[in-house]
């Protein structure tokens, strides 16, 4: 099964070319915005670095959220367009599902928790076998600790030290800010491939609001020389 990853949901830029489990090329870049200007040539890197062309892959692979509204989008519009032009399957990852997968054996539960900023997280439970322990979900950071405590469950995320503050007794196992690419990856290689494309997982609006169709159209400049000709 050889698939290539892509992540671009939260604060990382990632891309994974991967044969099963066995990562043949991975690279990932901590830039918090600035995905869609990133993301084409570390694809065309990664892919060069394997050895492969987009006929070799089995299917693409990227993460649907939660995160960033923008940088979903990206990632979501990037491997859509290139499981079309390939006719390769795609398939999403949640971001909370890809993170727990790196979540250290202690033979107790987890909950993710993505800091989601204004007092709230991205968070999902699992069991101690990885099984998630109901959907992902919007929580304040007091509702999140009294889950984390009824659960008796490590935190993992980067919420997880705002979480343990009201809760000392919790422990934190980890504070990754996003998923690392080789679980996106792992997850899937696994997946089932479903005939319904996969969409966007936000959870909550966006914060940004849209502007008025009058001022984004004197925002754009007008095209000026002929039309780019567009090959079939």
């Amino acid at each position: 099964m050889r698939l290539i990853a892509i992540d671009t949901a939260l604060d990382a830029c990632s891309v994974a070319v991967a044969d099963g489990e066995r990562v043949l090329a991975a690279t990932t870049e901590v830039i918090g915005r600035g995905h869609a200007e990133r993301l084409v040539a570390m694809i065309e890197v990664v892919m060069a670095e394997a050895g492969c062309g987009f006929a070799d892959l089995d299917r693409i692979v990227v993460t649907v959220g939660p995160g960033s509204f923008t940088g979903i989008r990206v990632g979501l519009a990037t491997a859509r367009g290139l499981a079309l032009a390939a006719g390769k399957p795609l398939v999403g990852i949640l971001t909370l599902d890809a993170i727990a997968r790196s979540a250290p054996a202690t033979g107790r539960s987890v909950l993710v928790a993505l800091d989601a900023r204004r007092g709230e997280t991205y968070a999902r439970a699992y069991a101690a076998d990885g099984r998630p322990l109901g959907e992902p979900q919007v929580l304040t950071l007091a509702a999140a600790a009294d889950l984390a405590v009824e659960l008796r469950a490590d935190l993992l995320g980067s919420a997880a030290a705002l979480i343990a503050a009201l809760a000392p007794g919790l422990e934190v196992v980890g504070e990754a800010a996003y998923p690392p690419i080789a679980a996106v990856a792992a997850l899937g290689a696994v997946a089932a491939v479903s005939p319904i494309p996969p969409k966007p997982l936000y959870l909550r609006a966006p914060d940004a609001k849209p502007q008025h169709a009058g001022v984004i159209a004197r925002a754009v400049p007008p095209i000026v020389g002929p039309a780019a000709k567009v090959t079939p």
